[in-house]
């Protein structure tokens, strides 16, 4: 199956449970592909020792998960694009939704 991830929230707990949720989806064999947007592009800011979230997103893209993240919402920000947080468009986002079995929103 073909799961897309949309993560627009910049809360810790939310995150890492979305990407951990990612991980157990690609353990059981699916392709899984996240997407971050608005406040979601600053999860690498956020993580806590509780709720890691570059540990999770780590595993997920060693796993052969794909990461994308909103190039505006990026810039808005004032960060920059990187293998963690790839700039990437709302096309990408399209294509992810539109190529999915399912989506889950976070």
């Amino acid at each position: 199956m073909k799961i897309g991830i949309v993560i627009a929230s910049n809360d810790a707990e939310t995150c890492w449970n979305a990407l951990r949720y990612g991980n157990f989806a690609l353990g059981q064999g699916d392709e899984v592909k996240v997407f971050f947007m608005g406040k979601g592009v600053e999860y690498q800011k956020i993580g806590t020792d509780k709720f890691n979230t570059v540990e999770q997103a780590e595993k997920f893209m060693q796993s052969s998960g794909k990461i994308y993240a909103c190039g505006s919402c990026i810039k808005s920000r004032e960060q920059e694009g990187s293998e963690m947080c790839p700039i990437s468009t709302m096309k990408d986002m399209y294509d992810i939704v539109k190529e999915s079995d399912k989506v889950v929103t976070f």
